[in-house]
């Protein structure tokens, strides 16, 4: 693994290079109307922030194959704080053309803050008041779980500041709770 931020910096730099765009303005549009159509469905602010980080955990852990593919990284990031420059500076910019800075480190250094100075997701989006409950870009936070979670690192993670709701910044609190070991089921067994 490249010496992290200014290593990760140019491995995100290269990957987004590689990977296939989408105009920003469609990609934010399209994600609007998605969003649009959860509230109509579910009609519950709390219900539509659980389907939108239900959606992106999905995303999660069928994106992490392509990341690791694309990427560059060839290698298991050996502390959280490699784990936490990699989203920041690799994969946000590989997929979402932006990069974060990582802050806030608990003394366990298994908590930190990704902020996101721009947001794609949330490119001509207001949010009206009846709607300051809403998570608008929780699918970050699902995917993020998604991915780390088939990286065997268990996570958390919310929005704990938002532009939609006037802060001058996104900052998505993680937290991760285990790294959990790989285990091989029974058929695995070595029967010799």
């Amino acid at each position: 693994l490249p010496t992290m931020s200014k290593g990760a910096s140019r491995t995100g730099e290269q990957a987004w290079a590689k990977v296939p765009k989408v105009n920003g303005e469609f990609f934010a549009l399209t994600y609007g109307a998605m969003v649009t159509q959860l509230v109509r469905d579910f009609e519950d602010v709390d219900e539509v922030n659980k389907q939108l980080e239900k959606m992106g955990y999905n995303i999660g852990i069928r994106l992490i194959d392509e990341f690791l593919a694309k990427s560059g990284i060839n290698g298991a990031c050996q502390n959280h704080r490699e784990v936490a420059d990699v989203i920041a500076k690799v994969a946000f910019k590989m997929f979402l053309g932006v990069v974060a800075d990582v802050t806030n480190w608990n003394a366990e250094k298994n908590s930190f803050c990704l902020v996101l100075y721009e947001n794609p997701l949330t490119e001509f989006v207001e949010l009206p008041t009846e709607m300051t409950g809403l998570v608008y870009s929780n699918i970050i936070c699902g995917t993020i779980r998604g991915a780390l979670e088939m990286l065997q690192i268990r996570a958390e993670c919310r929005f704990i500041r938002d532009t939609l709701k006037g802060d001058e910044v996104n900052e998505i609190q993680v937290n991760i709770i285990e790294v959990m070991e790989e285990q091989m089921g029974d058929d695995y067994n070595d029967n010799s």
